[in-house]
C-alpha cells in the first residue's frame, strides 16, 4: 500500500526570470514509494521546477520540505546529500571511460590515508548496483558502446550510488523502443517496490497509467490539479494541459494532392536498405515507419545526401538527382528535418534568428555583409507564421521549449524554395499542445503544394495524418498502402517477422 507520508514537499513556489514569470504558486507533493508523474505541455515550467528541486534554481518565494523539515537548498550538492538525483532525456555521459567510473564519477571511493582511488570497491559496488538492476552489461565497459537504453541504466545506478531517496526522470522513455520502455518500466516498479520515490515526467500517456499513483499537470507556470490515476481520463488532462478541450486531434486536411513530384527507385546501400521505392505527389503526406531498425532514417538520409548510396536513383518533378551532397539536396528543393533536433537540426547557443537565416546566408547578405536587418526580419515572419512562443527573434534556441525548437526548424526548411519536405519524427518528445501545432503546419505544408514524407513510430499518427503509407521492415519496404484502407493491423503485419503472424 502506497505510503501517505511526504518526503518531498513544495508550497506555493514561485521563480521569475527577466521578463517571464516562470512559475506562479506552484504546488507538489512526493510520497514515500510513490511514482508521480508530472505533466505539462512544453513552457509549462516543468523544468524549472525541476531545476529548483535539484538546486540548480532558488525559489523566489514559497516553502520547501524535505521529510516535513523546510530545507534551503543553494546548489546541486544540497540536494545530493538530502537523496535527491535527476536522470534526463539525453543521458549526459563520459562515452569513452567505463560504466563503473560514469557511476561513481564526483564521488569516487578511496582509502587511507592517501585518497587513493579504490577500484576494486568502485567495482564490486558498480556491479552489484547493476545486478540490482538487472542490467547484462560489465561494469568495466566502455561506456559509449552501450546502447540508450543501458546508458539510462547506468545513470539510474549513478543515482542509487549517492543514496538517492527521490529520483527525477525527464522523459526517459522517449528515445527508447517499446520493449526497452517495458524493460525500464521493471526497473521502476522494482525502485518503488524498495521504497525509492520518483518524479516522473512525461509527454506518453502511456507512461503515466503504466506507472504513476498520481499525475500533476502545470499550465503556463501554474499549477492546476493533483489526480489520483485511478480518478483521471485523456480529456480530462489535455483540457488541463492545453487549458481548452482538443476536439480533433488529428485535425482534417482538405489539401488537393496532385501530380507526382517526388520518386526513389530501387534505392540501397550494401549493410542498411535494399531495393527502396516510393514516390510523392503534391499537396500528399506519406508516411514513412516501421519498427526500431527498420532503417527508415538511414533511407532519408541517403536521399538528403547526409549518407551515400550504392545503387537506385533520385529523381525530382522527372529531374535525375546523381548522389545529392546535402546543398545539392536543398538546391533541387528537398529539405530535412532530423529526428535528433539537438545534435542536428539546432545551434543551441545561436538566436532564433540566426538558426532559421543559417541556410540562407546569402539572401541576407549584402556585398558581402549580413543584413541583420533583413535577416531579423525575414525570421520574425517565419516566427510569427509558424507561431513560436518567444519574446524575440533574438532570444537563445536554448531557451525554447521542444515543441517551439521544432517549429524553428520547420522555418529554417521554409526559407528556401522547398517541393519536398522529409519530416523525421516530428513531434517526437513535444507535449500534446504542440503536437497538435506541428499537425496544423504539416497540413498547411500539404495545402501549399508540399509533399511531405513523415517518419514516424507512432501508430495513431500514422493512420491520422497521412493519405499513404509505406511500411519498412530490415531496410527494405514491405507494404505500401492506401491510409483509408489500412487498420494498424495492417501495419503491424507488414512491419513485424512474417513467422509471428502465421
Amino acid at each position: 500500500m502506497l505510503n501517505s507520508e511526504c518526503i518531498l514537499d513544495l508550497r506555493h513556489i514561485s521563480k521569475i526570470f527577466p521578463g517571464v514569470k516562470a512559475l506562479d504558486d506552484v504546488h507538489f507533493s512526493l510520497r514515500k514509494g510513490e511514482i508521480h508523474a508530472l505533466m505539462g505541455e512544453n513552457g509549462a515550467g516543468k523544468s524549472t521546477f525541476i531545476k529548483i528541486i535539484t538546486g540548480v534554481h532558488q525559489p523566489d518565494g514559497g516553502e520547501f520540505l524535505v521529510d516535513g523539515k523546510p530545507v534551503n537548498i543553494r546548489g546541486p550538492l544540497d540536494a545530493q546529500a538530502l537523496g535527491i538525483a535527476a536522470i534526463y532525456q539525453h543521458v549526459t555521459c563520459f562515452p569513452d571511460i567505463s560504466v563503473m567510473e560514469n557511476i561513481f564519477m564526483g564521488h569516487e571511493k578511496t582509502t587511507a590515508p592517501f585518497n587513493r582511488i579504490d577500484w576494486k570497491a568502485m567495482y564490486r559496488d558498480a556491479s552489484a548496483l547493476l545486478s540490482r538492476l538487472g542490467a547484462k552489461f560489465d561494469a568495466r565497459a566502455t561506456m559509449g558502446t552501450l546502447s540508450v537504453a543501458q546508458q539510462q541504466i547506468v545513470e539510474i545506478a549513478k543515482a542509487l550510488s549517492t543514496n538517492a531517496r527521490i529520483i527525477i526522470m525527464d522523459e526517459p522513455t522517449a528515445p527508447l523502443s517499446n520493449r526497452e520502455s517495458e524493460d525500464l518500466y521493471k526497473i521502476i516498479e522494482k525502485l518503488r517496490e524498495e521504497g525509492v520515490s520518483i518524479i516522473f515526467i512525461s509527454h506518453r500517456f502511456e507512461d503515466m497509467y503504466r506507472l504513476a499513483d498520481r499525475v500533476t499537470v502545470l499550465r503556463d507556470g501554474k499549477y492546476i490539479n493533483t489526480w489520483d490515476i485511478a480518478d483521471v481520463d485523456n480529456k480530462t488532462l489535455v483540457t488541463a494541459m492545453v487549458g481548452r478541450e482538443i476536439v480533433q486531434f488529428f485535425p482534417k486536411r482538405e489539401a488537393h494532392i496532385g501530380e507526382e513530384v517526388f520518386r526513389v527507385e530501387g534505392l540501397s546501400r550494401m549493410g542498411f536498405f535494399a531495393d527502396v521505392s516510393f514516390a510523392v505527389r503534391k499537396g500528399e503526406v506519406l508516411a514513412l515507419t516501421g519498427l526500431v531498425g527498420a532503417r527508415r532514417t538511414e533511407v532519408c538520409e541517403a536521399i538528403y545526401g547526409i549518407t551515400a548510396y550504392d545503387a537506385g536513383t533520385i529523381t525530382m518533378n522527372g529531374t535525375p538527382l546523381d548522389h545529392p551532397s546535402p546543398a545539392e539536396a536543398i538546391e533541387a528543393g528537398i529539405g530535412y528535418l532530423p529526428e535528433d533536433r539537438l545534435k542536428e537540426g539546432l545551434v543551441l547557443r545561436w538566436e532564433i534568428a540566426k538558426n532559421i537565416s543559417l541556410p540562407v546566408l546569402e539572401k541576407c547578405s549584402r556585398f558581402g555583409w549580413l543584413d541583420v536587418e533583413k535577416e531579423n526580419s525575414l525570421a520574425k515572419e517565419l516566427s510569427e507564421k509558424l507561431n513560436v512562443k518567444a519574446v524575440s527573434v533574438q532570444d537563445l534556441v536554448s531557451t525554447l521549449s521542444g515543441g517551439n525548437q521544432q517549429k524553428v526548424i520547420v522555418g529554417k526548411l521554409l526559407t528556401s524554395d522547398m517541393k519536398v519536405i522529409i519530416l523525421d519524427e516530428p513531434t517526437k518528445g513535444v507535449d500534446v499542445g504542440a503536437k497538435t501545432a506541428i499537425y496544423s503546419i504539416m497540413n498547411d505544408l500539404a495545402a501549399a503544394g508540399y509533399g511531405v514524407i513523415m517518419i514516424s513510430s507512432e501508430m495513431p499518427e500514422v493512420l491520422g495524418m497521412s493519405d499513404r503509407i509505406v511500411v519498412m521492415r530490415e531496410g527494405t519496404v514491405t507494404a505500401t498502402m492506401e491510409t483509408k484502407n489500412a487498420t494498424s493491423e495492417d501495419i503491424l503485419k507488414a512491419a513485424m517477422e512474417e513467422w509471428l503472424w502465421d
